[in-house]
């Protein structure tokens, strides 16, 4: 896999950088204050912490694989269950897998120093709607336009040439969430574009398998639907794939390593 030592982005001119040893005036690749991220990232986290451990039943595994990941150019893939609660849960996990912890949320002292450069791809459809949305965005969404569908409807347009240039740039730069499907529905193709994006960069690969946010949350992630839900996060070891590898062959990898390959009694249904 391709490492890239990352850069540092800051508000302040180069040779005034070294003196900003807080990080008080460092930004992301876009431009975005890290400083108001980590904000963010905190208070969205203090008030969804119960959601997962008190009100639901977090279960992690796997965090032993994260542990010694380099910062940047790490991508994980997962199976998309809900809009907000999946994304919501993975930060919870990363702040928490920097301050040492291994698969558990507790406490939440994590939030106190949150960590900051991480990114996760969303319709821009879907955090363009309302003031929640907005707010969750500023925390790392990188907003893509799907081609395939808009409006929960099936849809034909141009494709989204900056979603790769987005999601390179965040890898350059931390760790980014992808949900490869681009949608919440089980067993969904996993998109060719997953494919093309790990030939051009070559991340470390962290494949997910998320459960039970589905049967807890309604479809936002943002409303109880059933509580005292197991909810369980698996974090794979990194996916083995090449280069070389064609863009199919990667998504069938990809596909059965979020276990999201169709059951036998699906495909029988059919």
């Amino acid at each position: 896999m391709n490492y890239v030592k990352p850069t540092k982005f800051s508000y302040l001119p180069k040779f005034l950088m070294p003196l900003d040893i807080l990080g008080i005036f460092e930004c992301d690749p876009f431009g975005n204050s890290l400083l108001v991220r980590r904000l963010l990232i905190a208070i969205i986290g203090w008030l969804t912490y119960a959601r997962y451990t008190v009100v639901n039943r977090i279960q992690i595994e796997g965090t032993e694989n994260l542990e010694n990941l380099p910062i940047n150019n790490v991508l994980f893939l997962s199976n998309h269950q809900t809009y907000f609660a999946d994304v919501i849960a993975f930060f919870h996990i990363f702040c928490a897998v920097k301050w040492g912890f291994q698969n558990t949320m507790l406490p939440p002292v994590y939030l106190l120093g949150p960590r900051a450069r991480q990114y996760y791809v969303a319709a821009s459809e879907t955090m363009n709607k309302g003031f929640v949305p907005r707010v969750f965005a500023a925390g790392g969404a990188l907003t893509i336009e799907r081609s395939w569908r808009a409006e929960g409807r099936e849809v034909q347009r141009s494709v989204d040439t900056t979603a790769n240039d987005k999601i390179a740039k965040a890898l350059a730069h931390g760790w980014v969430v992808s949900f490869p499907q681009g949608t919440t529905t089980p067993y969904a193709p996993v998109r060719k574009g997953t494919g093309h994006l790990l030939k051009a960069n070559e991340p470390i690969v962290i494949p997910v398998v998320i459960n039970g946010f589905r049967r807890a949350f309604d479809k936002k992630g943002l409303r109880f639907k059933k509580r005292n839900t197991l909810l369980t996060v698996q974090f794979k070891e990194p996916l083995q794939y090449s280069k070389d590898d064609s863009v199919d062959d990667i998504v069938a990898k990809v596909r059965h390593a979020i276990g999201q390959d169709m059951p036998e009694w699906s495909k029988e249904e059919r």
